[in-house]
């Protein structure tokens, strides 16, 4: 972000392993993973940053990173005559024969490529949420209000609190007062008690602010080394960090129903909420928003094809895909194929899924290239379901009377 403005590098911290989401990330990053048919988890905060104008990108990995580096490198091509770039950066043991011993850590490594910018500011983003957001509102407050670093926090409720850093405004509501690391029993909120500030891993820092704290963090050695854990709560004690509120952004072409929207997919069964989310008719989080459009690229092919038999209701259908059996409520990714007399209700279906005739689909998440043989049942008999695949707690957030999800690997 230049043309006369603030200089701002985007730090993209994509390096987690995602146990929770196993198997679906035994053999990628938790950010690689395929969301609403034709996406990867990492291109939701690309794409937001990317819409803001903030076009030089360093993507962290580390963990089974090469179907990510690979995306991002295929996908995410910027104008190299404008010096603007979307570019993995793998762990390089640069200060030793080390790995990143955590978030912090990572940034810690890679701070040539800071220096090599010399930016004003540094937009510090987690790769793994469903959102759309427009980071230039968060900038703005955090260059008024002067902060060392501006963090996005979401109301959720106390109930969850132990899922996430809880951030404790002051009486102003933007000085952030406290901040608990995945607490049990915060506080609530003054004027909500029964809520709390959660951390969405969403930071803005001023750039000699984010190099100090690193430097003074790993010469702790108690340190854990975490931009949550660790960076912020320092931050936070020296009376330099600010709350942004999630509910203050707005984008273009949002409606009613899926402005704030923000979901951590950090489990199976949020993940398949948060895909049951897209299709309702009205969905909490619409995909065809073209005045903030979420990018990735899905490769060359076909349309869709339904043959004599084939129908699909309340469903994303992908490129590539040949239904000749029935779809409902479902997302399908590219190349999927669902043969005559086929039945699949309420599932996820990867790359290439191949679904034989007569089988019989439900509540499931199919990871790429699983062949589901002719006559086959899968969420139909729980017992026999749990010997033969993951199966989640269920449930999730949605409807009681949901299936749990479950999970064939590849």
């Amino acid at each position: 972000m230049r043309r006369g403005g603030p200089s701002v590098l985007g730090i993209v911290l994509a390096g987690g392993e995602g146990k929770r989401l196993m198997p679906l990330t035994a053999d990628r990053a938790k950010p690689a993973v395929t969301f609403g048919g034709t996406y990867r988890l990492v291109d939701f905060v690309l794409s937001n940053l990317v819409n803001a104008d903030v076009l030089r990108i360093c993507v962290l990995t580390q963990y089974k990173s090469h179907s990510l580096d690979r995306h991002v490198t295929t996908t995410w091509r910027m104008s190299s005559l404008l010096g603007n770039y979307v570019t993995p950066v793998p762990a390089q043991q640069r200060l030793g024969p080390r790995w990143y011993l955590g978030s912090a850590d990572a940034i810690l490594q890679s701070l040539n490529l800071v220096h090599d910018e010399r930016p004003d500011y540094i937009a510090v983003f987690g790769a793994d949420h469903v959102y759309r957001m427009d980071p230039r509102q968060m900038l703005a407050q955090h260059i008024e209000g002067g902060a060392g670093v501006t963090v996005a926090g979401i109301r959720v409720p106390r109930t969850e609190s132990s899922q996430f850093g809880v951030i404790s405004p002051g009486s102003d509501n933007q000085t952030v007062q406290g901040f608990l690391e995945k607490p049990a029993d915060p506080p609530g909120l003054p004027d909500d008690p029964e809520s709390v500030f959660a951390s969405m891993g969403n930071y803005i820092f001023t750039t000699k602010a984010l190099i100090e704290a690193l430097q003074r963090d790993a010469e702790d050695e108690h340190s854990v080394h975490d931009m949550g854990g660790s960076i912020l709560p320092m931050l936070t004690d020296r009376g330099e960090a600010q709350l942004y509120d999630f509910s203050d952004n707005h984008v273009p072409g949002e409606t009613t129903r899926d402005q704030g929207y923000w979901r951590d997919v950090g489990t199976l069964d949020a993940y398949f909420d948060a895909h049951m989310d897209l299709i309702a008719e009205r969905p909490a989080f619409n995909l065809f928003n073209r005045s903030w459009p979420i990018y990735t690229h899905s490769g060359q092919l076909s349309p869709a094809r339904f043959n004599a038999g084939g129908i699909a209701s309340e469903s994303i259908i992908s490129a590539g895909c040949l239904i000749r059996g029935q779809v409902t409520r479902s997302v399908l990714s590219p190349g999927v194929v669902v043969d005559p007399g086929a039945v699949v209700q309420g599932s996820i279906l990867h790359d290439n899924v191949h679904i034989g005739r007569g089988a019989v689909v439900r509540g499931a998440v199919l990871d790429k290239n699983v062949e589901v043989p002719p006559g086959a049942t899968i969420g139909v008999n729980p017992d026999r379901d749990s010997e033969l695949y993951t199966v989640s707690k269920g449930g999730g957030s949605g409807s009681p009377r949901r299936r749990p999800a479950r999970v064939v690997g590849a």
